[in-house]
């Protein structure tokens, strides 16, 4: 009897593994996570702190996560070829960014995460005039591998990234506003 359970148990187990992990395939292959904000300030105020990765320990979330990280600037020292690396604690990993586009409109970055996991993705800051104000929009893209699908389906991306933009984007409004 207690063998007939054990072995419906481990069915009905494999049985929702299976489907779980065939579900995975029919998510899709790209994400996009983005936010904004409306930030008292002309573009030409915003676009220096962006294009400066110096400046990012000033507004960037992950900078307060782990201030003993180890930094290294390479490249330009600001702008289209300014890169950054980073290794930090368990909860912030270690990684490149590499400025590939900057103009007062738009920063574009490669941002290649190393650990906790590998990951190759873009991030963009679009900058938008509207009379006082500047609509600065922050997003990262790029794929979703299999493995990715699987963890997104008991993770939620967007939340947990969009909440590390609003609280950057509400850093970087407090700099530019003063």
């Amino acid at each position: 009897m207690i063998k007939k359970v054990l072995l419906t148990v481990a069915v009905v187990i494999a049985v929702a593994v299976a489907g779980i992990l065939l579900y995975a395939t029919t998510r899709p292959d790209s994400f996009r996570v983005e936010r904004s904000a409306d930030i008292k300030a002309p573009p030409e105020k915003i676009y220096p702190i962006l294009a400066d990765l110096h400046r990012s320990v000033e507004w960037s979330p992950w900078e307060k996560k782990d201030p003993a990280m180890k930094r290294t600037y390479g490249g330009a020292p600001s702008g289209v070829g300014a890169t950054y690396e980073w290794a930090g604690n368990s909860e912030i990993g270690s990684g490149r960014i590499e400025i590939v586009e900057a103009s007062p409109s738009k920063v574009a970055m490669k941002l290649d995460f190393l650990e906790p996991f590998e990951a190759h993705n873009l991030a963009d800051f679009t900058l938008v005039p509207a009379g006082e104000t500047t609509r600065v929009t922050w997003s990262i893209h790029g794929p979703m591998p299999y493995i990715s699908k699987v963890i997104t389906m008991f993770c939620d991306m967007d939340q947990m990234i969009g909440k590390e933009f609003e609280t950057g984007l509400a850093s970087l409004k407090a700099i530019t506003e003063k």
